[in-house]
Parts: structure tokens; C-alpha cells; sequence
């Protein structure tokens, strides 16, 4: 069994916002695979199978700077190690609409990778980064803004080759997604 984390922040004045592009990604999964959300584990949880693996996912309701909760609730319950998390985040490091996939590392400076980290104490897991650029301005101000139209133009194709990167993750193993989505 997989677990596919998108972190965002709940609600309708977060929906499009930076910070959201993990849920925006577990979207498209769930559009593709027809899933259905309950709430449970301080999350909404949707099952489906990718290939041949089950797999969760699940957009954490506790909040982008708490998703650890969620989380931890969740790999408890179901007794799995950090290796079947696929976590899904933006990345202001990386330019507009760049994917970027890794096995393990450090939070890169995302509270929300930062809570997941701590709450599982390990940063042995798969993650797909998606670059949402620098700020111009404050941080809080650009992570929870909205994309403009032409960004969104830009990130509804990221969005597709990042949902793609996680059912190649589940069904052909963390290096081919990355020698497939990484850039060069």
C-alpha cells in the first residue's frame, strides 16, 4: 500500500492558491482513478489502486504548516514505513512549473514537508516538488496567492506530468520516475 499526501491548506479561500498544488495534483488523480473522499485521520482519505499497488491518497485537513498529523495518524493506522509516503508539494527553489522528484532530503524550507518530517521522524520518503518560483515580494503574500492565467496555463501541464510522476513512482519505482521527470 502506497500513501500519496498532497499538502495544501483547506477551504474555498485557499483553492487555487500556491500552496495548494499538492491538493490540486491529488485532484487529478482522483479525476483520473474516480475516487471518493471520506474524512478520516484529520484528512479527506480516497482508495484506489494504481497499477497493481492499493493506494490512499489524501489531502490533509490540518492545515499546510500541520500536515504531519494527518500524516502520522494515517502511516500509523495502516502500520507503514515512511518508503510508501509520496508526498506532493510546491517549491519556491524551483522555477514555474518544474517538477522535481527525490527519494529523501530535508524539508528544502516547507513547513509542511517541515511538520511531516518531524511527525514521522524520518525524511526517508519520495517526494514531487513542483516549483512555484520565488517571491517578489513577502513570502506569506506569494505562497498563498492565487496563480495568474497565464501561470495557471503553465501549471495545469505541471499538474498532468506531476500526477503522471506519481502513478510511475507506484508502478515502476522512485528512479525511473526520475531519470522519466526530472529535469535534465
Amino acid at each position: 500500500m502506497r500513501i500519496v499526501v498532497g499538502i495544501g491548506n483547506p477551504g474555498r479561500e485557499y483553492a487555487m492558491t500556491r500552496h495548494n498544488i499538492g491538493f490540486m495534483v491529488v485532484d487529478e488523480l482522483t479525476a483520473r482513478y474516480n475516487v471518493s473522499f471520506k474524512e478520516k485521520f484529520k484528512g479527506l482519505i480516497g482508495e484506489t489502486i494504481i497499477g497493481n499497488e492499493k493506494v490512499l491518497l489524501v489531502k490533509p485537513l490540518t492545515y499546510v504548516n500541520n500536515s504531519g498529523h494527518c500524516v502520522l495518524d494515517t502511516v500509523s493506522f495502516y502500520k507503514l514505513s515512511p518508503q510508501d509516503i509520496i508526498v506532493i508539494c510546491d517549491d519556491i527553489n524551483l522555477p514555474l512549473g518544474k517538477i522535481r522528484i527525490r527519494k529523501k532530503g530535508s524539508d528544502g524550507g516547507h513547513n509542511g514537508m517541515k511538520s511531516i518530517i518531524y511527525n514521522i521522524n524520518s525524511e526517508d520518503f519520495p517526494r514531487v516538488r513542483i516549483g512555484i518560483d520565488s517571491p517578489q515580494y513577502d513570502m506569506v503574500s506569494h505562497v498563498l496567492g492565487r496563480f495568474t492565467e497565464e501561470e495557471m496555463a503553465v501549471m495545469k501541464d505541471s499538474i498532468k506530468k506531476a500526477a503522471d510522476s506519481v502513478e510511475c513512482i507506484v508502478k515502476d519505482g522512485i528512479d525511473t520516475a526520475m531519470n522519466r521527470y526530472n529535469p535534465d
